[in-house]
């Protein structure tokens, strides 16, 4: 048995970016498409990087682009039904894949956490920890 085994937890930078991302996008309610560079603005992320990560999740069905004047993008899915977890897995491949013993409990443990914790979720953690109020429509 390993010791070590290298790679099972690795979450990149493409997940937390792509998560405070959609955490924006959600905040923004059904206000109608966001632009990508005023997502890109707010969570201080790189446009070309989060256009890369943004396709990824279109093609995978949990965002609607749209061009033009008016274009950006919106959920394709309620944000209380996309799991962190999901985001992670399209972006970073499957968490804990391939881990042993105490690594594997450990990413089992992580994709647990990620599994139950929705963007929804997360963008009201936040705002809670703002001190911020979110309503729902």
């Amino acid at each position: 048995m390993a010791v070590y085994d290298r790679g099972v937890l690795s979450i990149t930078s493409k997940s937390p970016y792509a998560v405070r991302a959609l955490v924006e996008l959600h905040r923004r309610g059904s206000a109608g498409p966001v632009p990508i560079a005023e997502l890109a603005r707010r969570g201080n992320i790189p446009v070309q990087f989060l256009e890369q990560l943004f396709a990824t999740l279109r093609r995978a069905g949990l965002l609607r682009s749209q061009r033009g004047v008016k274009g950006g993008y919106s959920f394709a899915r309620p944000a209380a039904q996309i799991a962190v977890l999901e985001v992670v897995e399209l972006l970073d491949g499957p968490l804990g894949q391939g881990a042993t013993g105490v690594f594997a409990e450990a990413a089992e443990a992580a994709r647990a956490v990620l599994a139950e914790s929705t963007i929804a979720d997360v963008a009201e953690a936040e705002a809670r920890a703002a001190g911020a109020v979110m309503y729902h429509i």
